[in-house]
């Protein structure tokens, strides 16, 4: 089972505070494939401060610096999208084909 109980926060991965796990069931199969964290009002709100914080630097950083931040993700995102391809496809039950073309490009 695919274990994504940890959230990305302020530049890593950090265990929920109140553990609040769920299962997430392949409708294709009506099997669990995931855990996932659903977090809760504190670590919301610690993910908000620490996009606060980020944010001044972000919003006085240089054009040219921020456009290569973004190409970065884009290529990032282009190398990884037959992952998320498949992780749509075992959530909604979508064929992979549909999952490729409709949600990831």
């Amino acid at each position: 089972m695919i274990d994504k109980t940890k959230f990305y926060i302020n530049g890593e991965w950090v265990k929920p505070l109140k553990e609040n796990n769920f299962n997430v069931i392949n409708p294709s199969t009506e099997e669990s494939y995931a855990q996932i964290s659903l977090g809760s009002k504190e670590d919301l709100d610690l993910a908000v401060e620490a996009a606060k914080n980020a944010f001044g630097s972000w919003a006085f950083s240089e054009v040219n610096e921020r456009i290569s931040l973004v190409e970065d993700f884009i290529s990032l995102y282009d190398k990884r999208a037959s992952d998320m391809a498949e992780s749509i496809s075992s959530e909604m039950g979508a064929p992979i084909k549909m999952a490729t073309t409709d949600q990831v490009t």
